[in-house]
């Protein structure tokens, strides 16, 4: 994969894994949608997502600062 899309895919994954971690967002969203059973799950889903985004964010960086 070109280092071009690992940035677009470990920037863009990241800001929306911190929108719904931060902010309120996600919880409104599965309350209206009828699925607030999940929220008890979200923290041991969103963060490792945060981790793992950020990792290729990181990862797409150096490559391009190799180059």
């Amino acid at each position: 994969m070109s280092n071009r899309k690992l940035l677009i895919i470990g920037g863009v994954g990241a800001v929306v894994t911190a929108l719904c971690c931060f902010t309120p967002l996600l919880v409104i969203v599965l309350g209206a949608l009828g699925l607030s059973a999940w929220l008890g799950w979200l923290d041991y889903a969103l963060f490792p997502l945060l981790a793992v985004f950020l990792a290729i964010l990181v990862l797409a960086l150096v490559r391009m600062r190799r180059r």
